[in-house]
């Protein structure tokens, strides 16, 4: 190969500039968020621990919620890359708007996509690209986090029904969800990841019970308990149908989880954009010793750092969320945009406290709940350790 035409070929491997219609998607979302997501009601939601209905309603209409839905099923076509771009400018301004649209276009819509059996695909699929279905996982319990193969919840089949019996936490938004997407043993607890299934039970199905827990950030979709006595639903509920039970750990552990992680890290990206951001403008603006805080050495430095963290964070998410759209490998590239993001985000948001100071920590200031919202991310939806210990394995480390 010569020089010229390695070169040439280099160029567009390395050709990290946005598809269009992701670009006019960002677009489209910052002129909704400008229009409908102002500074004061972002922070009202938050106080409030109030879900938007009626702006997540406006949000639909504009077709955003087909992201992850086939063009049949009345969607957009599955697009990775192009769900983060929109999770990650909505998370900029609130999270109370950004769960949701999690739950509906990534909990719900991936997961009937790549599990679902047809006729749930049918049935379910359609209103999710219509923004008319939420999901809630219901995944966790009192007793098990990170172990999600231990857990203690029942399903029974009793003819053409399946009777559930237990306990889910840390179920976020199951007020507002249409389905609990629930995990739940379905045979002998000694072949651990064999007698899983995964069955779609109706929130207001009779003898589920949901209950709130109180939490430091992400407000505005509450998380909440969720109790399950003798609740009963038809064996079609059975996540790809009846055909599928006893096979729910292979369906938990599919793409849906790789994306799940990256729905994590695009919030993270988009809160620490918005805290630097505000800490950039208010370090141009504040004037102390005689100029602006932005020429003394050590604001200088940290907004440095911060910029270049932010700017690691983005390439790391959408490579991996790259990966993930082209379907290929990616649970190491996932993993690593998670650890990284999340802690990053973190990071950031501290940073940019430290920078505006005192103002950062007033409630009159969007700071101090970027900092409760970014806190939460190394912890949720698979922790920091855990993103380790995978990477680790994956990599074979000391196999």
């Amino acid at each position: 190969m010569d020089m010229e035409s390695g070169s040439a070929a280099m160029s567009d491997a390395m050709n990290f500039d946005e598809p269009e219609h992701v670009r006019m998607l960002r677009d489209q979302t910052r002129r909704f968020v400008a229009e409908h997501m102002p500074r004061a009601k972002a922070r009202e939601w938050d106080r409030g621990n109030i879900f938007p209905r009626e702006v997540f309603d406006k949000f639909a209409a504009l077709g955003m919620m087909g992201l992850t839905t086939e063009e049949r099923y009345g969607g957009a076509g599955v697009d990775i890359y192009a769900t983060m771009a929109v999770i990650e400018e909505i998370a900029k301004r609130s999270v109370a708007l950004a769960c949701p649209y999690i739950m509906a276009v990534c909990y719900a819509g991936m997961n009937l996509g790549e599990s679902a059996s047809q006729e749930q695909k049918e049935t379910l699929l359609p209103k999710v690209a219509a923004g008319k279905l939420m999901f809630a996982y219901g995944l966790s319990e009192p007793n098990v986090g990170g172990d999600l193969a231990t857990v203690e919840t029942t399903a029974a089949r009793e003819g053409d029904e399946i009777v559930l019996n237990g306990a889910k936490r840390w179920c976020t938004g199951a007020h507002i969800a249409d389905y609990i997407f629930c995990l739940a043993r379905s045979g002998p607890r000694e072949e651990k990841y064999k007698n899983l299934s995964i069955v779609l039970v109706p929130a207001d199905a009779a003898g589920l019970t949901i209950t709130p827990l109180g939490h430091l950030g992400i407000r505005g979709v509450e998380t909440k308990d969720v109790i399950l006595e003798n609740v009963r639903v038809p064996a079609a509920n059975i996540l790809g149908g009846p055909e599928k039970w006893n096979k729910g750990w292979g369906q938990l552990a599919g793409r849906a989880l790789e994306v799940e992680k990256l729905e994590l890290s695009a919030c993270a990206l988009g809160l620490a954009e918005a805290a630097l951001a505000d800490a950039w403008t208010y370090a141009e603006e504040r004037v102390q010793f005689g100029k602006p805080i932005a020429h003394h050495q050590a604001i200088r430095h940290s907004l440095a750092e911060a910029r270049t963290k932010v700017q690691a964070m983005r390439h790391m998410l959408y490579h991996a969320a790259w990966l993930a759209n082209n379907n290929r490998p990616c649970s190491v590239e996932t993993s690593m945009a998670k650890l990284f993001c999340c802690e990053g985000a973190a990071e950031v948001t501290e940073q940019a406290i430290r920078v505006v100071g005192a103002y950062g920590l007033s409630d009159d200031m969007d700071l101090e709940r970027y900092l409760r919202d970014a806190k939460s991310l190394p912890i949720v939806g698979g922790s920091s350790n855990m993103q380790k210990n995978n990477i680790a394995n994956r990599l074979k480390l000391g196999a």
